[in-house]
């Protein structure tokens, strides 16, 4: 974060002073987490559902915070954020959960008053930041593309997927005047909620990667999802570069929403950053020739999936437009690692059990690209290696959600997946569709927990077995594939 004083960050945010004459300076970022402060830093007091960061805020300055950010009067040098009006739930505004008095809803619209101040300083002297949206893999694009810019200029990047009104701000904080590049990731839980986070830090180029069925409850269907991953584009400006997929024709649409240079990737023929000759290794790794209009590239990715492909042709495209070349494109994406845990990590136990740990999150378009990486490393052997699917629900699907189950179940089936888990009653039918399509017995499982699969996979499973493990992150099944791990440690 660039050196602020106390009294610098009340007039940006519009606060006013409490227990100091403003002079402390803030030269070490900003954190809600005390124990993550550093000497010299900002903390931020907000309230949760089972503590109230206000409560800290003198523990927060006695060990080294330079003040406080808060949304009342707390025993520590501070800056008061002004209140805020009550959200229009119509204008799908974010708030901040366990927030009864309205101090969080400030404190958080403080942060992005402050974020944007610093932003735009830095953007003036140089800084690129960039924005990615869609409605998946948006945090692995976003570790892609990082990993692409670092070798050419300091690059931030928010950790995992934080990305939402509290994530975003503190991300583009993070930034100093040393910063070439803010690579940011952009969710939504409802319409201009994307155009609020562009508020907080503007982006000069955004990719925007494709347009599902994720959190389709909230938005009715994909062309109200659409409607919000276009804030992205709507807010570059005329010298900006919108990054769009051409293999989704929603996101295609978006081309016309934006007045800012266009660049389609895909392996569509009208793609200007394009994918040929796609081939998947044993650990359904890609590989292929990347085309563009600056010369072209073999690729071989180091992340697995063939999703993977559209994520890393969004990177190239940031990347080339930024002033690389194909070549170091390509050797920048063969080098780049998984970063955010819990996503198609792969783990070989010494027995020879492959452990797939995608169980950050899910939605119907990433578990089906995840099934069809199970398939592709369990055949990659002669014979095929037996594989597993241990599922749990897919989350905010609203009305879509049953038959979005049934159709992975039925895929599983289709790829012939040799046993399926399903865990929990709200994924019931996943377990009930596979049944349907393809007559299963015991192939296809219903338990009720993550214990009890756990308990199922460690009598079952052999060596040599391929074993993918997915689901909406708030289920936990992270647990499943640590317990595997753990048992092929012993």
């Amino acid at each position: 974060m660039i050196t602020l004083t106390l009294a610098e960050i009340a007039e940006i945010v519009g606060g006013r002073l409490h227990g100091t004459d403003g002079s402390p300076v803030v030269k070490a970022g900003v954190e809600f987490d005390t124990r993550k402060l550093l000497p010299g830093g900002l903390f931020l007091a907000l309230p949760g559902e089972r503590v109230d960061g206000h409560d800290f805020a003198a523990a927060a300055v006695a060990a080294g915070a330079a003040g406080v950010l808060a949304g009342r009067e707390v025993p520590a040098p501070s800056v008061i954020a002004p209140p805020v009006a009550p959200a229009d739930e119509h204008e799908g505004a974010y708030v901040l959960s366990g927030d009864s008095d309205g101090s969080g809803a400030a404190v958080l619209a403080a942060l992005g008053k402050l974020a944007r101040h610093v932003t735009d300083r830095l953007t003036a002297g140089g800084l690129t930041v960039v924005g990615v949206t869609g409605s998946s893999g948006k945090t692995s694009t976003k570790d892609l593309i990082a990993q692409v810019l670092s070798p050419t200029g300091a690059t931030i990047a928010p950790p995992g997927s934080f990305n939402n009104e509290l994530g975003h701000p503190w991300t583009a904080l993070r930034a100093d005047e040393d910063t070439g590049y803010l690579v940011l990731e952009l969710s939504a839980r409802g319409p201009g909620h994307i155009a609020d986070l562009c508020a907080v830090a503007p982006p000069r180029i955004g990719a925007v990667l494709n347009v599902g069925t994720a959190h389709l409850g909230e938005f009715g269907s994909r062309e109200g999802v659409a409607r919000t991953k276009g804030e992205l584009v709507e807010a570059l400006p005329e010298d900006g570069v919108a990054v769009l997929n051409a293999d989704d024709p929603l996101v295609l649409a978006m081309a016309e929403r934006t007045k800012a240079k266009v660049v389609l990737v895909g392996e569509h023929s009208r793609a200007q950053v394009r994918a040929v000759d796609i081939v998947l290794d044993e650990q359904a790794r890609p590989g292929f020739t990347l085309l563009t209009p600056h010369g072209s590239a073999r690729v071989q990715l180091a992340v697995h999936g063939p999703h993977q492909v559209g994520n890393a042709l969004t990177a190239a495209a940031v990347a080339l437009e930024l002033g690389a070349t194909p070549q170091q494109v390509a050797d920048r994406l063969g080098s780049a690692k998984p970063i955010s845990a819990h996503r198609m990590e792969v783990v070989d136990r010494a027995d020879g059990v492959t452990v797939v740990n995608d169980a950050y999150n899910a939605n119907p378009e990433s578990v089906k690209a995840a099934l069809k990486s199970l398939a592709t490393i369990s055949r990659s052997t002669t014979p095929a290696r037996r594989s597993w699917a241990v599922l749990g629900p897919m989350a905010e699907l609203g009305a879509d959600s049953v038959r979005a189950h049934d159709e992975i179940g039925r895929l599983a089936v289709r790829l012939d997946v040799n046993r399926l888990v399903v865990i929990g009653d709200d994924a019931r039918a996943m377990h009930q569709g596979a049944h349907l399509e393809g007559s299963w017995g015991e192939e296809s499982i219903l338990v009720p927990d993550v214990a009890a699969a756990i308990e199922l996979l460690r009598d079952e499973v052999r060596p040599g077995d391929v074993v993918l493990v997915k689901a909406s992150n708030s289920y936990g099944l992270w647990r499943v594939a640590e317990a595997l791990l753990e048992a092929g440690s012993k």
